[in-house]
């Protein structure tokens, strides 16, 4: 498989979108600011979207680590939602 490489847009809507560079189709992630945010953070919303995508990435490659992918264990998961409230 060959390497993917990404790219942060701003969309047309002022939302900022993680995606691939070769693929025009959806977004991997999307990152929406209320106006209430966009003004607290004085123009710095680009650097904001950067560090969450960021962290976001790091937050993946530590829990796709953690996770043991054997078959058996995907048939004891729970069909229901669960929500984590932070």
């Amino acid at each position: 498989m060959s390497p993917s490489f990404y790219e942060i847009v701003q969309l047309s809507n002022g939302d900022y979108a993680l995606r691939r560079i070769d693929d025009d189709s959806a977004p991997l992630v999307k990152i929406s600011f209320s106006e209430e945010a966009r003004e607290m953070m004085e123009d710095r919303d680009i650097q904001v979207a950067k560090a969450m995508i960021a962290a976001g990435i790091e937050a993946v490659g530590n829990v796709t680590h953690d996770i043991d992918w054997e078959d058996d264990d995907l048939d004891s998961w729970d069909a229901e939602p669960t929500y984590t409230l932070h």
